[in-house]
């Protein structure tokens, strides 16, 4: 299952004092060892800006390693989701068409000791979720382009059975959380099939991008560049830059696509933690579109859009 990067400003319903940072540390190192090695099932209830909606959810670890994902929307549009090893298979609903490797839900390895420079880890209490006890553990970010995170540990597993994000001003961005949750069986061999409604997802091909065609100057602080890709675009047919950024937790991509005389306007949109900000960008080979889109703080991405330029884009040290 996907980790989703949430905050943890306001920390109620919590029964212990803090502990130690290397306790919390601990924890995250088991989050990440079970998203590779525990099998779940359950049903979970996911928010954002006042939606609620409601998710069935099978995560099979099987004696091959392979890691199979089925996620059903239960209420609202019919949505199914099938992944294997992180990778989207196949999906049922508007999206079939827009899905790429990008927006898999990779199982994530978390760098402990390299989050800790940028978050401060704590545990901080503990609770009951969906009838299991679980250890609350508080990631703040050391400065504001970032958001914390609050997770809820099931104690036997590792497993996350809740998240918060919230702002800096402590306003709830995104809840995630199991209202049922099993981890002592095994799901049937048939639950894990997708329906047969669910459709491939059509694969856009990338090719490797000039290394020295983009760079940014200036990057939050923890983010490095680990991917850059290019492919066509399907409604400009013209070749668009891609430019993954990663500390460890949040992810944030930049996109770069050559107008051609087209017109586009400047523009800046948030649903939940996810920003988006385009600015025109003008270079002696044309104008391109410069669109910054992650689960950032706005003004992050904004700096981010504004520091692009054409030139070398190196990975930071």
């Amino acid at each position: 299952m996907r980790f989703i990067p949430l905050t943890a400003l306001l920390l109620g319903g919590c029964l212990a004092l803090p502990a130690a940072a290397s306790d919390a540390q601990d924890w995250l190192r088991r989050l990440s060892d079970a998203s590779q090695h525990q099998s779940y099932h359950g049903t979970f209830v996911y928010e954002r800006n006042g939606s609620f909606s409601t998710h069935s959810i099978w995560h099979q670890v099987g004696k091959d390693s392979v890691v199979r994902d089925r996620l059903l929307q239960l209420d609202g549009p019919s949505h199914e989701t099938f992944l294997v090893n992180g990778r989207t298979e196949c999906v049922v609903g508007a999206l079939a068409d827009q899905v790429s490797d990008a927006q898999a839900w990779p199982s994530r390895e978390l760098n402990v000791d390299e989050l800790a420079k940028f978050y401060d880890m704590r545990v901080i209490g503990e609770s009951r979720v969906a009838g299991h006890n679980a250890v609350v553990l508080g990631l703040m970010p050391r400065d504001q382009h970032r958001y914390g995170v609050e997770l809820h540990l099931d104690r036997e597993t590792g497993v996350p059975l809740k998240s918060l994000l919230l702002n800096d001003k402590g306003q709830m961005l995104e809840r995630f959380q199991f209202t049922q949750f099993d981890a002592a069986n095994g799901a049937d061999a048939e639950v894990l099939q997708p329906s047969g409604d669910c459709k491939p997802v059509k694969r856009v091909e990338s090719t490797p991008l000039d290394a020295k065609a983009w760079r940014s100057d200036w990057l939050p602080p923890g983010f490095v560049l680990t991917s850059t890709s290019q492919r066509v675009s399907p409604l400009s047919k013209e070749p668009v830059a891609s430019l993954l950024y990663d500390d460890g937790l949040a992810r944030f991509s930049v996109f770069l696509e050559p107008l051609d005389g087209a017109v586009a306007n400047d523009a800046r949109s948030q649903l939940g933690p996810t920003v988006a900000v385009s600015r025109r960008l003008v270079t002696d080979a044309g104008d391109v579109m410069v669109t910054v889109v992650g689960e950032i703080p706005l003004g992050t991405a904004e700096r981010v859009a504004l520091s692009v330029r054409p030139g070398e884009a190196k990975p930071q040290p």
